[in-house]
C-alpha cells in the first residue's frame, strides 16, 4: 500500500463519527393526542383522539429533529357516547360542523418545522398544525423525553409528553365561547420504535 494510500486511512479513522438522523415510528397503542378545556367557567374537561399515526426522527449531533403527525378527528373520546335522552351525546356534537365537522375535516395534522435542544435532548418543536383545513403556527414543549429498548421486540424505542396551546377560534371553531373555552391546552404522549 502507497504511503498516500496510508496517510488517507489514517486521515479517515481520525475523523469523528458523525451520528445519522435516527428515525421512528409512533405506536399507535401508546400515542394519545389529548385536551384540556374549560367547561362553564367551573371545570376543565378532557378528552382524547384513539387514533393517529405519526414518525419523529432526532440527530442528537447536529441538534435536528422532525415530527409529522396525523390525528384522526373521527375518533375523538371525551368518555360521553351514550346520548341517552338528549338528542346526541357530547362525542357526537363534537364530530358535527359545530366543532371538529368530521365529515369533511377527518384528519388534523402537525408538522414541525424547527426542533429546540437542552443539551442532547429536545426541548421543544415549532411547526404547523392544521385543523378544519386552517394551519396555524404552534410550539409543543417536552416535558419528557426519553429513550430505551422496547423490552418485547428489542427495538431501541424513545417516547415522552409534549405540550401546547392554541386558541380554537384561530381555526374557526367558534361554536359557545365563552361557556365553552377559547383555549385549549393540548397533550400529546408517545412512544415509537426506531425504523
Amino acid at each position: 500500500m502507497s504511503r498516500l494510500a496510508v496517510a488517507m486511512l489514517a486521515s479517515a479513522l481520525a475523523l469523528p463519527a458523525v451520528a445519522a438522523p435516527e428515525n421512528y415510528t409512533l405506536d399507535p397503542f401508546h400515542t394519545y393526542p389529548n385536551f384540556m378545556v374549560e367547561h362553564w367557567g367551573l371545570s376543565m374537561m378532557y378528552g382524547r383522539f384513539n387514533k393517529s399515526s405519526g414518525k419523529f426522527s432526532v440527530d442528537r449531533a447536529a441538534k435536528t429533529g422532525s415530527v409529522d403527525l396525523v390525528i384522526d378527528t373521527t375518533s375523538i373520546d371525551t368518555g360521553d357516547q351514550v346520548k341517552g335522552d338528549r338528542p346526541r351525546s357530547r362525542d357526537e356534537h363534537l364530530r358535527a360542523a359545530d366543532f371538529f365537522n368530521v365529515a369533511e375535516f377527518p384528519r388534523a395534522t402537525f408538522k414541525s418545522t424547527k426542533v429546540n435542544f437542552t443539551g442532547d435532548l429536545p426541548s421543544s418543536v415549532e411547526g404547523n398544525f392544521t385543523l378544519l383545513g386552517v394551519t396555524k403556527p404552534v410550539t409543543l414543549t417536552f416535558e419528557r423525553f426519553k429513550c430505551g429498548t422496547n423490552p418485547f421486540n428489542k427495538k431501541d424505542r424513545c417516547g415522552g409528553n409534549a405540550t401546547g396551546k392554541i386558541k380554537r377560534s384561530d381555526f374557526g371553531m367558534k361554536t359557545a365561547i365563552p361557556a365553552v373555552g377559547d383555549e385549549i391546552t393540548l397533550m400529546v404522549e408517545f412512544e415509537g420504535d426506531k425504523d
